[in-house]
């Protein structure tokens, strides 16, 4: 197996089992193409662990193995145990009638690179990592004999056992039916990763008039009125986004009071009379994709928050959140004060929100936490 040799005094990040390694760190490696296993070395020939080396990125080595190599090297025995474990924790974690789930969160399940979400009997991969690549088809063999999938999706191309793929694909949620587009819509084809948040939104807006923004496929909107809100607006630019999200409320809620509206939402919130909405739910997509975005989506945020603060109604609640890795939780709860205090508003923090418990953070890996979001109360 080919070694990856880091610099002098470089191993401590590896001895605190953080998953990377930057091209700054190392020392020498032997020419393996990109995807490559490779072994990590102190200076001094150490043997630290493992990991998916690609010579091209600026993270050099993706490490999924800390300390000595297993005598069995990485076979087929070594994956699969990990995807048990994966399963048993989602197994333990999720609510009851539930099949839609993330099984596979990348480096926080010990696979660099690989996304796996489940709906139902259908599952969509995403590589992130040539390395990941490599592990395909042990994971779908697992999938379909742990999971009985039999539609695979894994980044452009279909995988399907007889017949042709369903691209448009039902799953359950705490009991609430959603249907995902695998093929045309954002992530995976659900935002899986706030399903806990759904659940809150659900536990404090009854009889509440509610403005779902950037609603996308409406898996807030359906939550709330499940959860007995007096009326939902959904607001998106997508056509098809919002088409999905009244299928979505009619799956769950087909007599209750929901409209849905085509509009940019920086422009809705601008435009809207005060205390009209007593609950607004912003869920905007990732404004900082890159570290150099971040002053930039900072002001996006405050922009939106501020609208949303000036405009609900007094004793309103404001469910906020970034789905963007560069925004940490810490500047995010500074914009939020930012915006309370150009808007003049009392506003107090009732719950801090996360990524749902399908989507784990290694303790190692902070930059595994992505989402985060606040409840906050607006007198």
């Amino acid at each position: 197996m080919a070694a990856l040799v880091l610099k002098k005094d470089r191993e401590r990040s590896v001895l605190h089992r953080h998953p990377w390694i930057f091209s700054g760190g190392v020392h020498r490696v032997d020419a393996v193409p990109a995807g490559s296993i490779v072994t990590v070395q102190s200076h001094d020939g150490a043997v630290l662990g493992a990991g998916f080396y690609d010579p091209a990125h600026q993270i050099r080595c993706r490490l999924f193995h800390f300390g000595p190599l297993p005598a069995s090297g990485f076979d087929e025995a070594y994956w699969t145990e990990r995807l048990e474990k994966a399963l048993l924790l989602r197994r333990a974690l999720l609510p009851e009638k539930t099949t839609g789930f993330r099984l596979i969160h990348s480096e926080s399940d010990g696979f660099p690179g690989l996304i796996c979400d489940i709906y139902d009997r259908a599952a969509v991969l995403q590589i992130q990592h040539e390395g990941a690549r490599n592990l395909l088809q042990i994971a779908a063999s697992f999938l379909k004999a742990r999971l009985t999938i039999h539609t695979l999706r894994v980044d452009d191309a279909w995988h399907v056992d007889g017949g042709e793929p369903v691209k448009l694909v039902e799953f359950v949620e705490r009991g609430l039916r959603f249907k995902a587009d695998l093929e045309g819509g954002q992530k995976t084809g659900f935002f899986l990763d706030q399903r806990e948040n759904r659940r809150v939104v659900e536990e404090r807006v009854a009889g509440r008039t509610v403005l779902n923004a950037f609603a996308y496929t409406g898996g807030f909107s359906a939550a709330a009125l499940r959860g007995g809100a007096k009326s939902v607006l959904s607001v998106d630019l997508s056509d098809p986004a919002l088409l999905l999200c009244e299928e979505n409320v009619r799956l769950n809620a087909a007599d209750a009071k929901h409209e849905t509206l085509k509009a940019d939402c920086f422009d809705y919130l601008r435009e809207i009379e005060g205390g009209r909405f007593d609950a607004i739910i912003l869920d905007p997509p990732a404004f900082a994709k890159t570290r150099s975005a971040v002053d930039r989506a900072a002001r996006g945020y405050k922009d939106i928050n501020l609208q949303a603060m000036k405009k609900i109604a007094p004793g309103g609640l404001l469910f906020t959140f970034s789905c963007s890795q560069h925004i940490s939780t810490d500047l995010f709860r500074k914009i939020l004060f930012a915006a309370a205090t150009d808007a003049g508003r009392d506003v107090k923090i009732v719950d801090f929100l996360t990524q749902a418990p399908d989507h784990p953070i290694s303790i190692y890996h902070p930059e595994g936490e992505y989402l985060k979001g606040c409840t906050l109360f607006v007198e």
